[in-house]
């Protein structure tokens, strides 16, 4: 839960910051250089964000380790800029990017959450042990907490929402 936290707060300063930037000098880039300078300026948040994780929540630095720099090419953020702040108000870029940057938040929290919860039997969050699951607490689903284990989450995700209706199948 931590690192979806952190994660989470990291893409939406970058979000934020970038779409602002773009949004607002949207009219003065031309359009056969907007992509490269559209990943300076969120190279130049991301950078910003690198370091400020760096220098005030080092454990967190190191947990993300190069994910935290990947924030750069992340689809969203690049996806959001070309499709969105580059042809809209500087408003409605802001609520774009934070509507884009609380579904994130909640996907990351959702996957982390049922990740940690099934694979360590308990939940914590920066230290604080939240509870513990008195069926899971001996015996969790370590499988959960490996790699494998979040395509298993989303996997299984996936089909709670097709059958709920949320995502409509092929």
């Amino acid at each position: 839960m931590d690192n979806a936290l952190g994660m989470s707060v990291g893409v939406t300063f970058v979000l934020l910051g970038s779409n602002i930037i773009i949004s607002a000098i949207r009219k003065i880039i031309p359009n056969i250089v907007r992509i490269p300078i559209f990943i300076v300026i969120i190279a130049t948040f991301v950078t910003v964000v690198n370091l400020v994780f760096h220098a005030y929540v080092p454990a967190l630095y190191e947990s993300l380790g190069i994910y935290l720099p990947l924030i750069v090419v992340n689809c969203i953020i690049l996806g959001r800029a070309e499709a969105f702040a580059s042809k809209n108000p500087l408003l409605h870029s802001i609520a774009d990017a934070l509507g884009i940057s609380i579904g994130f938040m909640l996907a990351l929290l959702i996957i982390a959450f049922l990740r940690e919860t099934l694979g360590t039997g308990s939940l914590s969050l920066f230290g604080v042990d939240l509870f513990t699951l008195p069926i899971l607490g001996e015996h969790p689903i370590a499988v959960f907490i490996l790699p494998p284990g979040a395509f298993l989450l989303m996997g299984l995700l996936l089909a709670l929402f097709r059958r709920l209706g949320v995502i409509k199948g092929d």
